[in-house]
């Protein structure tokens, strides 16, 4: 499928295609003329990298880690691993700080609700 058609089907733009390839993110084979070229395993690998930069990852670090996505095996695993275990720890405190956040608001909701109720009866 053409770029046009694969950012179509997963809903980034052609800029970030481009980019993605780019970075090594995605690979693509070019027709005669230039045009780029993605097989149907192009659309699951850009909806992987969103979901990877929505996490936080920077591009540099998902292109540290998708080789051992793509072929897991002991001549990868090792620095890859190490890596993945570090954004995963930046993920779980992430997660940690929007609950904590959460809390806050939920909080501040419940003593908006009980002070718009006292404000009514009066």
């Amino acid at each position: 499928m053409r770029i046009g058609e694969l950012a179509s089907r997963t809903g980034v733009s052609v800029r970030s295609l481009r980019y993605y390839e780019q970075q090594g993110l995605l690979s693509s084979t070019r027709s005669p003329s230039g045009q780029r070229h993605y097989t149907e395993d192009g659309i699951e690998r850009v909806v992987l990298i969103q979901h990877l930069y929505a996490a936080g990852l920077s591009s540099r670090s998902i292109a540290e880690i998708l080789p051992y996505i793509d072929a897991p095996g002991p001549e990868n695993s090792g620095a890859a691993l190490e890596r993945m275990a570090q954004e995963r720890d930046k993920l779980s405190q992430r997660i940690e700080e929007l609950i904590r956040t959460r809390d806050i608001l939920d909080e501040a909701v419940a003593k908006c609700g009980t002070d718009q109720s006292t404000t009514a009866r009066s």
